[in-house]
């Protein structure tokens, strides 16, 4: 931070910083940080940070520039203020914070210092006039500005209830959420793979977009019994240990078959093999494979590349 004001040190360059914001109605929209005072957040017309939705309280927030130092205040609001998950009463900020105020995910970011105060609001009216979220959606984003791990622990200490869907080029995934407990979860509707299977793949997502839609009342062919926290915790072992794999793993699209002929007999095979050997026969891409295993992806992806390098499976 900077001795003057609100800033980015990076090796003498002295940047600005500036409130981002990278999902809901504003989305797009940039705040600057003031030199020094305060920027007051509601939804009364009458304020500095004017965000209309009716989760925002009258006066929510406050932003602060003291000696250098950024600090968000809540001002006692009916819902509440989260910075990186946490509900805040006051906590000073820093460059790459994600404040979460209503539908609103805000993110302090450095910015060249251009931009006047007068012309943030037009940006941000304009971004509000523009916004076309989808059709029910209450909050909308990309999963590039905010990813999956981070959104879930803001809404889970948020306590939102809906169903998060993520949409990439090739697929959709579904999280269903209930007072910010995972109830459920699906990729492409199908959900006859373990609602955790599906959790953890769409995890690891990194492109595309978030909805958060209203919640659907239904019931579920079985349910998610885990916090977020233990979700989240489980779902980054898993991914350490695909990455372990490498490129031994084919992508999950990939086609997969058995070896003609085989390069060793089967009976050199151990039982989790054999069964592996067996769903390969029974479906063409990894995916299904992995879908229809009935163990956790990391566990099947080791037979898979061990049965790849031995020749008793192709893939391609």
């Amino acid at each position: 931070m900077g001795s003057e004001r609100g800033e980015l040190v990076i090796e003498g360059l002295t940047l600005p910083l500036a409130l981002r914001f990278i999902s809901g109605k504003y989305q797009g929209g940039e705040f600057p940080l003031p030199d020094a005072g305060e920027i007051v957040i509601g939804r009364s017309s009458e304020l500095d940070m004017v965000l209309v939705e009716d989760m925002v309280s009258r006066r929510h927030a406050k932003i602060s520039v003291e000696g250098g130092d950024i600090y968000l205040e809540d001002l006692g609001s009916t819902n509440g203020s989260f910075v990186n998950g946490e509900k805040i009463s006051r906590t000073k900020l820093g460059e790459g914070d994600r404040i979460l105020i209503g539908t609103s995910i805000i993110k302090v970011v450095a910015s060249d210092g251009s931009a006047s105060v007068q012309d943030a609001k037009a940006k941000m009216d304009a971004a509000y006039a523009s916004a076309r979220p989808s059709p029910g959606s209450t909050m909308t984003g990309s999963i590039a500005e905010v990813a999956l791990p981070d959104l879930l622990q803001l809404f889970s200490a948020s306590k939102k209830t809906g169903v998060l869907q993520i949409t990439t080029e090739t697929d959709v995934g579904s999280i269903y959420l209930e007072e910010g407990m995972v109830q459920f979860a699906v990729v492409n509707g199908d959900e006859s793979v373990p609602p955790e299977k599906a959790f953890y793949r769409v995890l690891v997502w990194d492109k595309g977009t978030f909805d958060l839609l209203p919640k659907v009342e239904r019931s579920f062919p079985t349910e998610i019994k885990s916090s977020i926290e233990g979700l989240l915790m489980e779902g980054m072992r898993q991914l350490d240990e695909m990455r372990r794999l490498g490129d031994a793993l084919p992508p999950l699209q990939s086609l997969i078959s058995v070896a003609s002929p085989m390069a060793e007999p089967l009976r050199e095979a151990s039982p989790e093999e054999l069964d592996v050997i067996q769903l390969a026969l029974d479906h063409d891409t990894l995916v299904d494979l992995m879908n229809h295993a009935g163990r956790p992806d990391p566990a099947v992806a080791e037979v898979v590349v061990s049965l790849l390098e031995r020749g008793y499976l192709v893939s391609g």
